[in-house]
């Protein structure tokens, strides 16, 4: 972790994890920083992975377990026909178009969290291989999921930025405050 994760109040759990997750929110957003849409679509390493693609994964992601957890409809939901496009920009989508999505996203998964009675309340899995029959999660698992799910994909967006043009999460962090990595 390249930047301090703001100390909830005390004995603010929903707080904490919420600072946790927009904490790697920040580290995929700043991926994109400076780039052009071609830079940020595009594939400089080993990987399928562009940071573009990286930043609407997550944000359709976070999107998806906020529905489940609202138990509403994702209005962005995929098929096994749609998976590709959900790591990669279609029709005219933009980077300041997801950022601002996932601003949206976001912003409704606080409120959420925040108007929740419990951090103990749970939501249903849906029936996939991969999850317990009948499964549930609280909310607290859900944040956590978010931390872990997030975190994974900013790891990714540091290998693919610094195979880009070198910049790494410190350079980044520095960009974005307005300043010089030594300074």
């Amino acid at each position: 972790m390249v930047t301090h994760v703001p100390a909830e109040a005390q004995g603010d759990e929903r707080g904490a994890l919420l600072n946790f997750v927009e904490a790697q929110r920040g580290a995929i957003r700043r991926s994109v920083l400076g780039l052009t849409e071609e830079q940020a679509a595009s594939r400089p390493s080993a990987s399928e992975l562009s940071l573009s693609g990286l930043l609407k994964h997550v944000a359709e992601t976070e999107l998806n377990w906020l529905r489940m957890a609202q138990q509403l409809p994702n209005e962005r939901q995929r098929t096994q026909e749609t998976w590709a496009d959900s790591f990669r920009l279609v029709d005219g989508e933009t980077i300041p178009d997801l950022l601002a999505f996932w601003g949206t996203v976001a912003k409704e998964t606080e409120e959420f969290i925040r108007s929740a009675q419990s951090m103990d309340d749970t939501f249903p899995l849906p029936e996939a291989p991969w999850f317990p029959k009948d499964g549930r999660v609280s909310l607290r698992w859900l944040l956590l999921h978010l931390v872990e799910e997030i975190g994974r994909h900013a790891g990714h967006a540091d290998i693919v930025r610094e195979s880009l043009d070198g910049k790494g999460a410190f350079d980044l962090v520095a960009e974005e405050q307005g300043g010089d990595r030594g300074a």
